[in-house]
């Protein structure tokens, strides 16, 4: 279903585009039948055309997946997202290579392949998700306050807030962090404290990056 929405609105760019060539070439001016050859002037085409395809049908997953949170406007629509194994973010490699092999996926009777290759694997990931690292995962909606209120016997437990994904991510960096150099370190403490900073609590808020995520992972 997420695919749909997503070649549907690639269907739309794609008719804006020609549509848009048509009248951009209408109003060019007439030069000489000599000035290019018509064999020259087909490969250049075809070139062309070859190069918006792949940047419409496979750039547009990879730049959404990479800078939109591992999300496409299918997917958002779906409440689904891209993650890498593991919980963490997807990265721009990550999304280059799931949407690399796409590729051959849909070559290979639209992506009738990966979808037996997803009912097979434990995780459903298809050929591009093996490739990359990579799964869709479903998110969680936050639960309203007032849910979590009734759920505490009247004690707001805003750490309820986070989705299962970010308790992995969280729990991920605390067993990894050892290992990891100091500024990519403090720079992804940073980057995941802050995804989940304003769902807590106002103490926990006011702790450092590493500090919160601490304090949330023994909470989980």
């Amino acid at each position: 279903m997420a695919l749909s929405v997503d070649m549907a609105l690639q269907i739309l760019i794609l008719a804006a585009i020609v549509w848009g060539s048509v009248l951009a070439v209408s109003h060019l001016p007439k030069t000489s039948a000599h000035s290019i050859s018509d064999s020259t002037a087909q490969s250049v085409g075809i070139a062309i055309i070859v190069a918006v395809l792949f940047v419409i049908f496979f750039g547009y997953f990879i730049a959404f997946e990479a800078f939109w949170n591992g999300q496409t406007p299918g997917k958002k629509l779906l409440g689904i997202r891209v993650v890498r194994d593991g919980g963490f973010p997807i990265d721009a490699a990550g999304s280059f290579v799931r949407n690399l092999v796409r590729v051959g996926e849909l070559a290979l009777g639209f992506y009738a392949l990966s979808a037996v290759v997803m009912l097979i694997s434990p995780e459903n990931k298809r050929l591009g998700d093996m490739a990359a690292g990579t799964l869709v995962v479903r998110e969680e909606r936050a639960a309203s306050l007032t849910a979590i209120i009734g759920q505490a016997g009247g004690e707001p437990q805003r750490i309820a807030m986070l989705t299962d994904e970010e308790h992995a991510l969280i729990a991920r960096f605390i067993a990894r962090r050892s290992g990891m150099a100091a500024h990519y370190r403090r720079q992804l403490a940073y980057q995941i404290a802050e995804r989940v900073r304003k769902r807590v609590s106002s103490d926990l808020q006011r702790l450092d990056d590493e500090e919160l995520l601490e304090k949330l992972s023994a909470s989980s």
